[in-house]
């Protein structure tokens, strides 16, 4: 049976593409010098492929930052603004990804929201009446050529025309109607530009076809790949789908002159019940049966069975997605104990893992020593189950969900006691992670500075954090988090039930890359984690200070969770480990507790029809349970970021916290009207400015961020703060940015 990868992780495997972007952002490097750690990856990504011998591999899978941005650029949907500032095409590239100061200009960065239902971020490609959409570039068609250089002869991965515009913002008068024409003839364009250098694998990847569709949705797919699919020039076209299943699109879908089309079996629920309606004899069935989004061992039992099941078509192996939403190898893992290892596999082991069931699919599988083995390692699975933490799920109440007084009364109180400004000012939670403050945390893990040196340290860069933010002027202050490594990792280090590695790092997006912890078993709190932090915090100021925590959502989302419990219960465990870290907080004198879940939408379904069912009837309740138990007079905060929230905003005001903070920077404000639509009850802080961008905002964007805000939230609701934490910042534009958050509330007050 052939094997097919979508795509691969690109960051390399020791995060060499992170650093030598870093450098080059800094001046440190050249533009050259930044394209040959890139060659190096992309080289050693496909030699890992070919050497595992995988039939279908991917080139233009591949990018500085994110593909989506990448298609936009080479399709020159660029705004002036980007053009305008005169750099060269990797800087003007990188302007779009990070916003420009400088010299030659002051720029914003695009929006960025999170890829389908991944922690992973796309850049949203602007389409103004300007916009004149052209092929200029010439990426996918260098790296193909690239690849050929290496004896592989790749697929070409293109992000689909059809997504391209599902997911762009339109800010002018033209819509995805007056775009599809030139933009379907531009791709046309480019399958020629393909051809001629000898690609004859050109596979389309469609993800927004796993959401709802409606009728004027596939007539918009079918017009598109009419254009295309008439203009093949000779080369074989696939289309690839992955993150759920195509039941509004399949009977359209298979009727189209593609040559192969990959579905997606894992997390498409109705993936096998439409194939076995029906598939057309003369395509290939990429099944995805490879789990791109998790890193536990495959099943092979159910793989196969599975494979047994639509074993009447022309079926090629796959993973259900990219494998970069997984780390790299196990093969960095050294401290990591075998007993752990052998349970998973990254990005390389699901290389082994295609060409296994490969080799046995259609055999007698059963009394091979390939299948033997997996099973023999899934019975060792069975025994790591905690049987109180089961029990204290199972006695969980409906009345533990639910906080009482009811929002209004909670809010006249806690006004009169925080006594706060109008236009309260604050961050959401951490500060600058400076190379000594990094220092410091791995010297302590090492076992190269004592217990007593590693928290004298934290307590010291504390005390000077709660002294700037005093000197800025902010009103709720935060401890700064300089014991975190990561607001999810550092979390699991201190519940039972996780498993941690070392090199395990995973794109989140551009050069920042995140460590997942892994869920081994049932999760409970050891001991309190935050409390000392939190309470040495308050002693050096009179001002309030927030406690600081990780919600439960967010925690199981941004792990990689085991496939044999469900997520309801794996979030109910966390959410009774945080609620404990809760009210220990609130024991010890911290009346303002802030819970973030920047991932709450994470795992939401992408169709809508199936959010309640499925999600948000177990996800919004437990973030209830971890604060209902805390007192009138404790303001609970969360904070949510880089989503499409502007559809769920009743289930977030159903959250029942007292203040939400929202990143709201990068897309305009867009989510004032769906609150103000609501009628959304809780206190608000949408976030004033991009901390993932360089550039300091001025008072004066700040005060019309904050004018706009105005009119579509009362004054008394309305909270002034960024957009996320500041942890990936510097610390000099950090004091220039707060300073001047700082000043235009005061402005607005006045």
């Amino acid at each position: 049976m052939n094997t097919s990868v979508i795509g691969y992780p690109r960051i390399g495997k020791d995060r060499e593409l992170k650093f030598a972007s870093e450098k080059f952002f800094k001046g440190e490097i050249s533009e050259a010098e930044l394209l040959e750690v890139a060659r190096t990856i992309r080289k050693e990504d496909l030699l890992a492929q070919s050497k595992a011998g995988i039939t279908y591999i991917s080139s233009n899978d591949f990018s500085f930052y994110d593909n989506v941005l990448d298609t936009a650029f080479l399709f020159n949907v660029i705004p002036q603004r980007y053009k305008d500032l005169g750099l060269t095409e990797l800087e003007t590239y990188f302007a779009l990804a990070r916003g420009y100061q400088g010299d030659k200009g002051n720029v914003k960065a695009l929006a960025m929201k999170k890829w389908f239902n991944t922690n992973y971020h796309y850049l949203v490609p602007e389409i103004d009446d300007d916009t004149v959409v052209a092929l200029t570039g010439t990426k996918p068609v260098d790296e193909y050529v690239e690849a050929k250089q290496l004896g592989i002869d790749t697929k070409v991965a293109l992000v689909g025309p059809f997504t391209f515009l599902k997911l762009a913002k339109f800010t002018g008068s033209k819509k995805i109607a007056d775009v599809s024409p030139a933009l379907s003839a531009e791709y046309v364009k480019l399958v020629e530009q393909l051809t001629s250098k000898g690609a004859h694998i050109i596979e389309f990847d469609e993800p927004y076809l796993v959401r709802d569709l409606d009728s004027a949705d596939i007539e918009l797919f079918k017009e598109i790949y009419s254009s295309v699919l008439a203009n093949k020039n000779g080369a074989k076209v696939f289309l690839q789908t992955y993150f759920g299943d195509i039941r509004d699109i399949y009977a359209e879908v298979i009727k189209q002159d593609f040559d192969a089309i990959g579905l997606d079996f894992i997390e498409g629920r109705k993936t096998l019940e439409l194939v076995k309606t029906g598939f057309p004899s003369d395509k290939l069935l990429i099944a995805g049966l490879v789990n791109g989004k998790n890193i536990w061992r495959n099943d092979y039992s159910k793989t196969l069975s599975v494979l047994d099941e639509i074993g009447t078509y022309n079926v090629v192996l796959g993973t259900s997605c990219s494998l970069l939403h997984v780390p790299y190898t196990l093969a960095n893992e050294s401290k990591l104990s075998e007993d752990y290892k052998k349970h998973f596999a990254f990005a390389e082991e699901k290389l082994t893992e295609l060409a296994e069931i490969a080799s046995i699919a259609g055999t007698d599988y059963a009394s091979s020593e390939v299948f033997k083995d997996n099973q023999e390692l899934f019975e060792g699975r069975k025994d790591s189950r905690d049987e109180e933490v089961q029990a204290k799920v199972a006695g969980i109440k409906e009345e533990d969900y639910v906080r009482l007084p009811a929002f209004e009364e909670r809010e006249k109180i806690q006004k009169e006691i925080l006594n706060l400004p109008l236009f309260p000012t604050t961050t959401i939670g951490s500060f600058p992670q400076t190379q000594e403050v990094r220092k410091n945390r791995q010297e302590f893990k090492k076992g190269l500075k004592s217990k007593e040196e590693y928290v004298e340290f934290n307590k010291q860069k504390i005390a000077e954090c709660i002294k700037l933010q005093e000197e800025i002027g902010l009103d709720v202050l935060v401890h700064g988090e300089f014991e975190r490594n990561d607001m999810v990792e550092y979390f699991g280090e201190n519940l039972n039930g996780y498993v941690f590695t070392e090199k395990a790092w995973v794109q989140s997006y551009g050069t920042r890359n995140v460590k997942p912890p892994i869920i081994w078993g049932d999760v409970s709190r050891k001991a309190p984690i935050t409390v000392e932090w939190s309470k040495f915090a308050k002693s050096c100021t009179d001002k309030p200070v927030k406690g600081m925590l990780t919600g439960p959502v967010t925690i199981l989302n941004w792990s990689f969770p085991r496939e044999d419990i469900s997520i309801k219960e794996s979030i109910l465990q966390i959410a009774l480990a945080i609620r404990d870290e809760v009210l220990d907080l609130e024991a010890n004198g911290i009346g303002i507790i802030q819970i973030d879940e920047a991932a709450l939408r994470e795992k939401l379904p992408l169709r809508k029809s199936d959010w309640y069912s499925e999600y948000l009837d177990f996800a919004i309740p437990a973030f209830r349970l971890v604060h209902s138990k805390v007192k009138p007079e404790t303001q609970i905060h969360t904070h949510m970021c880089y989503s499409e929230f502007t559809d769920i905003i009743p289930a977030i005001d159903a959250m029942d916290a007292d203040v939400i903070t929202f990143e709201a920077s990068r897309s305009d404000l867009q989510i004032l009207d769906s609150l103000k639509a609501n009628n959304f009850k809780t206190e608000v802080g949408p976030g004033v400015y991009d901390i993932h961008s360089p550039r300091v905002p001025s008072v004066e964007e700040i005060v019309t961020a904050l004018t706009k805000m105005r009119a579509k939230i009362e004054d008394h609701k309305l909270w002034v703060n960024p957009d996320c934490g500041l942890k990936t910042r510097g610390n000099e534009e950090t004091v220039k940015s707060l300073t001047n958050l700082v000043a235009a509330a005061k402005q607005i007050r006045g």
